[in-house]
């Protein structure tokens, strides 16, 4: 009698999980694959589930609520101008969401054209309050930081060299980037 209850599963029609999609839109800004997720989620155990999906999905392009190209412009302005996060930064975090290889392409290009990276490296240092690291193990922290920034290794290890870090602590940082991202290829392409 006091045993778990059954849960039952809420049924969505077109018209709820429409409401379901824009109240999750006006919560905060999607890309189309974060939208359907989310909607996943509420008709996954419902025969017409992915048909629902496609056609509130449709619905929400044609008004022009759901846009990723819009939504990587925006994304893209945003990670510059208030985090100081640089280019690949971004363009993971887009590819995280489910954005288009040619959307981000395009809104990354148009973000970033104009920034000069080694500027906004050094206003990403300021913002994160860096000084000038006093041995090796800070500087190889700080570049570990700025890698995950999105930053270039020429950007950062011009940044580094300005503080007087060694050529020799440089070249082996940059080393162990390479080799990361070596490894991350190899575990997309078994992927």
């Amino acid at each position: 009698m006091f045993g778990k209850k059954s849960a039952v599963k809420k049924t969505y029609n077109e018209a709820m999980l429409y409401e379901y999609a824009v109240g999750a839109l006006g919560r905060r800004m999607r890309t189309v694959a974060e939208l359907k997720r989310l909607m996943r989620t509420r008709v996954a155990h419902q025969d017409d589930g992915d048909a629902l999906i496609e056609q509130v999905t449709l619905r929400l392009k044609e008004q022009r609520y759901l846009n990723d190209t819009e939504y990587a412009a925006y994304y893209s302005a945003i990670r510059r101008d208030a985090d100081k996060f640089g280019r690949l930064r971004v363009v993971q975090e887009l590819k995280a969401r489910g954005v288009h290889q040619d959307v981000i392409g395009q809104a990354v290009s148009e973000a970033y054209g104009a920034v000069d990276e080694n500027k906004l490296a050094r206003q990403f240092v300021e913002r994160k309050r860096l000084h000038q690291p006093k041995d090796q193990k800070e500087a190889a922290r700080i570049f570990r930081m700025m890698v995950r920034a999105g930053f270039s290794s020429r950007a950062i290890s011009r940044l580094l060299r300005n503080w007087s870090v060694e050529d020799e602590t440089l070249s082996a940082l940059e080393a162990e980037r390479e080799q990361m991202e070596v490894e991350h290829h190899q575990e997309e392409d078994e992927s």
